[in-house]
């Protein structure tokens, strides 16, 4: 069952080109339909509005019905931080370069109405939690809507570690790092790391490794609800980083442990009722048009 929007949160990282357009175009829109706009304050002042309604970035989630993205994916993954504990929908409008997650195209901006009337589809999209312990004491904890990745520090080095999945040990490795992806992110990172394309709709996380020294090791996919542990072998001499989302950067020092698991709650995905998972992937990944003795 669909329900009607009211109260539109608005938000946008303006550095992208074009967005402050798009943005001014967007705001004039949902006026013209009277509907309730509220936005996110950094946005409001970065373009000059002062007669509007604002909210701080991490309370607008519980201000407003519907959260508008205007950006590109990582527009909305970092949006998506500040609103999935409220259980707020986002609806993304594209100025990225590749746009997996923001649907509306700008000049498609009459799609937005009868999306605020209750006609689109909505998807759920699962994001992770990691946490690093060392010594008994949490250092740090995130979540990844797209992954959670283990990296070197300043100087490129390998990574020694071991893979654990609800307590199984899997293998021990020595390599550049590990993404650890969600089907949303499985289109981002983990792709350019040779990691396979999951559909969104999969219950599932690959574990794709960076540069393996052992040329057998290969992405892994695993059941959604299992709980992966990254132990950092007590070896290193460095101190490798945690990144969820590219976001938060936390040390895990020797001898740490990483936990990676499901969050409880998802991220509600807003799509226009013409969505098309599969016209999307070809669109932004080039590949090949229908055939003509195929139609």
């Amino acid at each position: 069952m669909t329900i009607k929007f009211n109260t539109i949160g608005v938000i946008a990282r303006l550095k992208n080109p074009g967005v402050k357009e798009t943005l001014q175009a967007l705001i004039d829109y949902l006026r013209r339909l009277k509907r309730d706009i509220v936005i996110e304050a950094e946005t409001a002042e970065s373009l000059g509005l002062t007669q509007v309604t604002t909210v701080a970035r991490d309370q607008i989630g519980s201000r407003c019905d519907l959260l508008i993205v205007v950006g590109g994916d990582g527009s909305l993954i970092n949006a998506a931080h500040a609103v999935v504990n409220h259980d707020t929908p986002v609806l993304g409008i594209n100025r990225g370069s590749l746009g997996f997650l923001t649907d509306i195209h700008p000049t498609e901006l009459e799609k937005i109405r009868s999306i605020l009337d209750g006609e689109y589809s909505i998807e759920k999209r699962f994001l992770l939690t990691a946490s690093i312990e060392f010594q008994g004491k949490i250092l740090g904890e995130n979540d990844a809507l797209n992954e959670v990745i283990i990296i070197p520090d300043a100087t490129p080095h390998m990574i020694e570690f071991e893979i654990y999945i609800d307590k199984q040990f899997v293998y021990s490795q020595s390599s550049d790092g590990l993404i650890v992806a969600t089907p949303t992110g499985s289109t981002a990172y983990a792709l350019s790391g040779g990691g396979p394309i999951l559909h969104p709709q999969l219950d599932a996380i690959v574990l794709v490794p960076m540069f393996p020294h052992t040329l057998s090791n290969r992405p892994i996919v695993v059941e959604g609800n299992r709980k992966i542990e990254i132990i950092i072998s007590p070896n290193n001499t460095a101190t490798p980083r945690l990144s969820c989302d590219g976001q938060a950067y936390l040390n895990s020092p020797p001898g740490s442990h990483i936990t990676v698991s499901k969050k409880a709650k998802p991220l509600l995905l807003i799509h226009p009722l013409d969505y098309n998972y599969y016209k999307a992937l070809r669109s932004k990944l080039h590949w090949g048009k229908k055939l003509k003795y195929s139609e």
